[in-house]
Parts: structure tokens; sequence; C-alpha cells
């Protein structure tokens, strides 16, 4: 009896199958690089500096990793919950994800193809609102108001 090759399984994300340059380098890039950016910014880096003790940004970059893996590979590496961290953060706004968002895009589009820099944005999008629509709801605010940034706004 002949055995027969396994079949190429494709990931689909968002009903699109997963571009073959999406890979672990290439999470690991764009991870490293945003939180470069992140830490640089006049907005942003405080922020983080105040969040993450200096010794702790290789987890933080590894527990990111793990997250953009899990997202957009289908890995399951990341099980955490990154909504309540978020919460915790006194005085995050609209003007915060804009700006992450901002740095996310240019970060993306320098180290990604143009069909895996839409799909890091595109899921990035989905995150920010999401967490958003969860910090409104923790402080009592009207999350029914809370509109999802779009890319072209940035």
């Amino acid at each position: 009896m002949r055995e027969r090759p396994a079949p190429q399984r494709s990931i689909v994300v968002d009903g699109k199958v997963l571009p073959e340059l999406l890979d672990e380098a290439t999470i690991e890039a764009v991870v490293h690089g945003f939180y470069d950016r992140i830490r640089k910014d006049e907005l942003l880096g405080p922020i983080f500096s105040k969040a993450i003790a200096p010794d702790e940004w290789p987890r933080h970059l590894a527990k990111m990793c793990d997250f953009w893996s899990a997202t957009l590979l289908r890995t399951g590496r990341y099980n955490g919950r990154p909504l309540p961290a978020h919460i915790a953060v006194p005085g995050l706004e609209e003007v915060h994800f804009r700006r992450w968002l901002g740095l996310f895009r240019e970060t993306v589009q320098e180290l990604c193809t143009p069909d895996v820099a839409a799909l890091f944005m595109s899921r990035a999008l989905r995150v920010a609102h999401s967490f958003r629509l969860g910090i409104a709801f923790h402080r009592g605010e009207d999350s029914l108001s809370v509109e999802p940034i779009r890319e072209e706004t940035l």
C-alpha cells in the first residue's frame, strides 16, 4: 500500500490564507522593532517604563512574541489575559492607542511585505478596539460611544 504525503495545511486568518512569508522570525523582528520605537516615544515611553521594569523587558518581549505567534500563526503559545494589564494603566486614552497603532504601522510597513503588514495591522486594530471597549466598560463609561480606530485615520 502506497502512503500519500500529508497535505499541506494552510492557516486562515480573517478569511485569508496566511502568507508564507509570515514566520516566527518575522514576528520576533516586528515585536522587537515595535517595542524599540515604543521605548523611545515621548508619549508612550514613560507609560511603558512605569509598567515594565528594565530587567522585565526580555520576559515582556518573549510574551509579546508568543501573543503574536498565537494570534497569527495559531501556535497556541499564548494563553494570558492582556486586558487587565491595560486596565491598570491610569489615564490610558484614545490618543495613546492611536500612537501605539501608528508606531505599529510604521514597524510592520518597514519590516514586512504589504500583505503581511496588512495582516498585522488588521489584528492590531481589532486588539486596540477590544482594549478600548474593555477599559471604557471597566471605568463605567459608555462603551457604545467607543468608535473603532481606522487605519486611514492614523
